[in-house]
């Protein structure tokens, strides 16, 4: 049963197979099936409470404060009020449940909008609208075009021919071309007849829910008959219906049994490290105070023995005491919480404060706004901000995130001529930017607006009919499978496999050769604003041993053609001798395309013979309708035609990098961060990618590519990956395999090795399934961790989080990950710090990050700036606040000893109240909200600064170990040096000035002006804030204590004031300032000699740095010329072909084609004949 949110009952048992009936509820129902609501949040209204305080009492400090407000409520050892420690436990605990409510209020309201979207249900012979958390497995729904798909269905019928779906899966798997999916025939039959999809009862058996996205396998049982069912007829939820007007489909897995829910992750409860390392440091300093205090109380228990019982006249045992060991044992207590302030709750609440102001920072940073699309950068968490200046991996998604998932025709080659550049009067290449001048397409009138272009000269060329450029603009017009849209005259929509044919042909479109309607049997193209029909004979398909496509085609003429484009690798080795002086021109400005990161194809064509063709058409289809050895026959058939090719050129596309990828991938290096790149993608373009974006160069020793198909042939590609990069790490010496020998388990953290050169590594999602594996991550974490790149492609939204998780789970490293989609969340989620794009791919990766922005140039800012100077705030404000709270509070230590170990504070109570909330707090807030070593210009320029917090050099076990002993020296000069001043001293009048209070009053006026002094010398960047309230707390301090040490104040509270007078009779002794003075210069002057000798005698790389940038500052360089990253490269690619097996069948069979476009039924339409010219006016 559910009560309050919580289950019951007998466990759910584990589903083995999926059994459902179409229509059927009551039948399905009794498997328990997960509805269609999906739940991302953490807590509900009765959970809320209980798990939020378990969590934050995992904090071991608040804990700590709870046991210690229940010491306090114990009248025989309380030495403090209880509400000292209630108020700040409550405030503390408040603002970071009322931080958590808000997150999980957000994620609430999320759910609650995907959960309450509307969706049509066949329910009792009628479609009626539903919210999506009522869909039921079994349930029939409908779809319409652009609607996001509501579960994981069967499709069961389409609008389009042979039930045809085209979808989009970019939040799956951040590919934007479009995927075909086609229904079974049997069910396809139903079509929109809701009386037939009514009496549909088909019976489903599949695999239980899992989070494969590219496997599923089935049966449906229909009238006695069994069908198989495989992921060509899956529609999953968070794909988007493109191109179909109306589907039906079956329900078969919902909410959270969904691929996509499957692979999203849980949303976990992330701490940074310094967290973690202030918890042990905590429990470090609670043996510590345990330790004070049982000598304390042991020094109590042997004074009240020896000594005491002289006292008991007027300083009587307290009621109950009866022995000098249960007195010590009562003063253990007692001084538990007089010495409590070792650890002040006022830390975490200061700590709290910090991270809020420094993420005000990131959300105020005009430098990280992007005003295209009015989104400025979000800190969607305050708990997290010290940890972005640790960062060692980032793990970053492709499509998106590096790039604008944009393909612009860039260049061309044709007949040995370059286009695409653009050059001054004098013949010099100029930059290409938003001020230079864009060709002119208005004579076009189906021209893409969109489309941009600046040589002139190209135009001009297919203005003058010139003979190759008109060829070749007919091949891209041609060779494709691209799909045409025309709902309006005019208005083409082009709907390409991939995005690369899309922009080719959509550059044809613009340059005069508009494709436009497609048949069966046909394509027709407006060439030059005449419309021509040409007969489609053919179409050799792309594949990825092939690499290229080609399409015969009759011309209007009744010429034999055959158009062909490819990878340059492939078709260089097609061509007939003639063309080698053109081969070699090509070759050249295919050099220098690449060498700018451009996708590169070459094109070719052939004319045929007509007597050839049919007798080469005739086997051909003999070849395409054969039982066995089909694809290998059809192979030898097109590699028969495919010879003797004329080259017309080549083409460049751009796949357009966000702006400033590259410059930030190259900062990011310098700061010793490694980039791993975890895409959908195929290797081809993810290579590319990571050509272009300077992540992969041709200065590397070599890129290792892992693509074994089974355990063992992946095992050996790493082994031998790693050998090649430190042969050294097969030895029994290597450190790591003496780790190996010592354990008989996996090491938890493998030490960084280094290899003998730069080298890239690129693994197939299908190789990481096996390097995943228990038995080979370990081999996949050193390799990888080796190598200064590494790219995973073709890997689901589960393997990007396992990745993540092996890097956390084996090297002592912060990671990031950084993303766009749906696809994401899970490795967003896994990362110590997770980073949303607000992109194109809809919002679900923001609404699951910790920090977001518009553009992935802005990581760089978040990082080297907002990271680094949280990192280095926090670290000096701990180091600080250490310092002084042992400085404070170990003076009670030494005061033991003198006191008859009483328990007695050293300092007036309103002090010890005072000294952390008003005395202290403001200047180390701003020191820690203000600081800055460097400002934002010289950390962009000097990324080798962002090193040290990688290493954890500014706060670990070590540092914390420096500030406990300096603290300690400073409490033994803050108490002896006023004792010896005090002892027996004379005030000029000849009074005596011995007394407690007298003491109180000139050690707590030492402690205060030295830690002030302290966080002077701690400061690097001093601004007005700084200045007062520094000053400004040492005027309050005096203000206070001349006010309630005055005479008044005696009178009016005589209990609560009874140091009356001290503050004007010892603070007006020469004798008490020199003291003060004397203490100031013992405590603080080691400091200053330790920080001078160590960056004079032994710098750190950072102090180097740094004295780099003084120097700069005094001679300000020259600015540097604005340079365009330029790669090298001789790697050429063809991609404008899509991830899968082409559309070439599919088109030829006629199966996807909708009835003819009204305006591509004639063959005369022309856009420049009278009839059209108003449309252009």
């Amino acid at each position: 049963m559910s009560l309050f949110g919580l289950k019951f009952g007998k466990k759910k048992l584990k589903e083995e197979e999926r059994q459902l009936q179409a229509n059927n509820r009551d039948f399905n129902l009794q498997f328990e099936y997960a509805n269609n609501s999906i739940k991302t949040s953490k807590y509900n209204f009765f959970t809320f409470l209980p798990l939020n305080l378990f969590e934050q009492f995992q904090r071991i400090a608040n804990a700590y404060f709870l046991f210690l407000l229940i010491l306090q409520l114990i009248p025989q050892i309380s030495s403090l009020a209880w509400f000292t420690t209630v108020v700040p436990l409550v405030l503390v605990l408040a603002v970071s449940g009322v931080k958590d409510a808000i997150d999980d209020f957000n994620r609430h309201k999320s759910d609650k909008h995907v959960n309450n979207r509307p969706v049509q249900v066949l329910i009792n012979g009628m479609l009626k609208d539903e919210k999506w958390m009522n869909v039921q497995v079994g349930d029939i729904i409908k779809l319409e075009n652009n609607n996001f798909v509501t579960a994981d269905l069967l499709l069961l019928s389409s609008s389009e021919p042979h039930s045809l779906t085209y979808i989009e899966t970019a939040e799956l798997d951040g590919e934007t071309n479009l995927k075909v999916k086609q229904a079974l025939t049997v069910t396809a039959e139903l079509g929109e007849d809701l009386q037939k999809l009514t009496e549909f009862n088909g019976a489903v058996k599949c695999e239980a829910p899992n989070n494969k996205l590219d496997k599923f396998t089935g049966t449906l049982t229909l009238q006695g008959e069994k069908y198989a069912l495989d992921n060509e007829k899956m529609l999953l939820r968070g794909c988007t219906i493109r191109n179909t007007e109306w589907c039906f489909g079956l329900v078969i897995y919902a909410g959270p049994d969904t691929k996509l829910m499957q692979n999203s992750g849980k949303t976990t409860f992330k701490r940074t490290s310094i967290d973690r390392l202030m918890n042990v440091l905590v429990l470090v300093i609670f043996a510590f105070l345990a330790l004070m205090c049982l000598i304390l109380a042991i020094g109590n228990g042997i004074w009240e023995y020896d000594k005491g019982c002289y006292f008991q006249v007027y300083l009587p045992w307290a009621e109950g005491v009866n022995s000098a060991s249960y007195s010590g044992f009562l003063m253990f207590w007692s001084y538990v919480i007089i010495l409590n302030t070792v650890v002040p709750i006022s830390l975490y609440v200061s700590v709290e404060i910090i991270r809020l102001g420094n993420s005000f920072y990131i959300d105020w940073d005009r430098k990280m706004y992007y005003p295209l699309n009015d989104t400025p950068a979000q800190a969607r968490t305050t708990t997290l901000n010290e940890e972005l200046g640790q960062i060692k991996y980032i793990f970053s998604d492709k499509t998106g995130t590096l790039t604008q998932n944009i393909m612009c025709f860039n260049k061309c080659s044709i007949n040995g001529k370059s286009y695409g550049d653009v050059y001054d009067m004098s013949g010099q290449r100029i930059e290409i930017n938003e001020n230079t001048e864009k060709v002119d397409f208005s004579y076009n009138q189906l021209a893409d607006p969109k489309f941009a272009f600046y040589d002139h000269s190209l135009v001009e060329a297919v203005k003058l009919s010139d003979v190759p450029t008109h060829r070749f603009f007919r091949l891209l017009s041609l060779c494709h499978t691209v799909m045409p849209e025309e709902k309006k005259e005019g208005n083409l929509v082009y709907q390409a496999q991939s995005p690369d044919e899309g922009a080719l042909v959509t550059a044809a479109r613009n340059f005069g050769f508009v494709f436009r309607a497609r048949t069966p049997e046909t394509i027709t193209v407006v060439e030059m604003g005449e419309t021509k029909i040409y007969k489609l004979l053919a179409i050799l398909d792309f594949n990825n041993v092939r690499k290229r496509m080609s399409v015969i085609v009759r011309s209007p003429e009744g010429d034999l053609t055959l158009y062909c484009k490819g990878a340059d690798t492939i078709l260089y080795e097609l061509l007939h001798s003639s063309c080698d002086s053109l081969k070699e021109e090509t070759t050249e400005h295919l050099n220098e395309f690449a060498g700018e990161g451009l996708r590169t194809l070459v094109v070719a064509y052939k004319n045929l013979d007509e007597d050839y063709f049919q007798d080469w058409i005739r086997r051909h289809h003999e070849a395409s309708t054969a039982l066995e050895g089909r694809e290998d026959k059809l192979s030898e058939l097109y590699e028969e035609i495919e010879k003797d090719l004329m080259l017309l050129g080549a083409t460049a596309i751009e796949d357009k990098l966000q702006d400033g990828v590259p410059q930030t991938i190259e900062t990011l290096a310098k700061a010793n961060i490694k980039i791993w790149v975890l895409t959908g993608d195929k290797q081809e373009t993810a290579m590319n990618i990571g050509y272009s974006c300077n992540l992969l160069n041709d200065d590397m020793e070599d890129v290792f590519i892992i693509e074994g198909s089974t355990s063992d042939d992946v095992l050996n590609e790493l082994r031998n990956a790693r050998k090649k990069m430190k042969p050294d790490s097969f030895l029994d010496s290597d450190e790591i395999n003496i780790q190996f020998q010592k354990s008989s388990k996996n090491p938890n953290v493998i030490p960084d090795e280094q290899a003998n050169g730069v080298y890239g590594l690129v693994i197939t999602g299908h190789s990481l399934a096996y390097a995943l594996e228990g038995n080979l991550e370990l081999e996949l974490v050193r390799t990888a961790c080796m190598c200064k790149v590494v790219i995973c492609c073709r890997v689901t939204p589960l393997q990007k989080a396992q990745v993540v998780e092996l890097v956390k789970k084996y090297k002592k490293a912060v990671t990031l990950a950084i993303g766009d989609g749906a696809n994401d969340v899970s490795m967003i989620k896994t990362a110590h710090i997770g980073v949303g794009i607000s992109g194109q791919e809809g919002m679900q990766a923001v609404l699951s990050s910790d920090f977001s922005f518009a553009q992935f140039r802005y990581l760089q800012r978040l990082l080297l700036v907002h990271g680094r100077w949280s990192y280095i705030r926090m670290c000096k404000f701990l180091k600080y606040f250490f310092y002084k709270n042992f400085a404070f509070t170990l003076v009670h230590f030494w005061y033991g000893f003198f006191s008859g170990f009483s328990a007695q504070t050293v300092y007036d109570e309103w002090f010890i109240t005072l000294y952390n909330l008003v005395y202290t707090s403001l200047p180390v807030l701003g020191m820690s909200l203000f600081d800055q070593d460097v400002d934002d210009r010289w950390s962009m320029l000097f990324p080798q600064l962002y090193v040290p917090g990688q290493q954890n050099l500014y706060f670990n076990k070590m540092v914390f170990v420096k500030c406990m002993l300096q603290g300690i020296y400073s409490s033994l000069i803050l108490f002896f040096i006023p004792y010896g001043a005090m002892y027996n001293t004379m005030r000029s009048d000849g009074k005596a000035i011995a007394d407690y209070q007298s003491f109180a009053l000139m050690a707590q006026t030492c402690l205060l002006i030295v830690v002030s002094v302290q966080i002077g010398l701690d400061t690097s960047y001093w601004t007005v804030v700084n200045q007062f309230f520094i000053w400004g707390s040492l005027s309050v301090y005096f203000a206070i204590t001349f006010t309630m040490y005055s005479d008044g104040m005696y009178l009016i509270f005589t209990a609560s004031f009874p140091f009356v007078g001290t503050a004007r009779n010892t603070l007006s002794q020469p004798n008490v300032w020199l003291a003060i003075f004397l203490s100031i210069t013992l405590c603080v002057l080691p400091v200053v000699g330790f920080r001078f000798l160590k960056a004079q005698l032994k710098p750190t790389p950072s102090d180097k740095v740094l004295l780099k940038i003084k120097e700069a500052k005094k001679r300000p360089p020259p600015p540097s010329p604005k340079r365009r990253l330029r790669r090298t490269s001789t790697r050429r690619s063809g991609y404008a072909f899509s991830h899968q097996h082409g559309f070439g069948a599919l088109i030829m069979s006629g199966r996807n084609m909708r009835p003819k476009s009204p305006f591509a039924t004639t063959g005369t339409f022309s856009p420049n004949s009278d009839k059209h010219k108003h449309k252009g006016l």
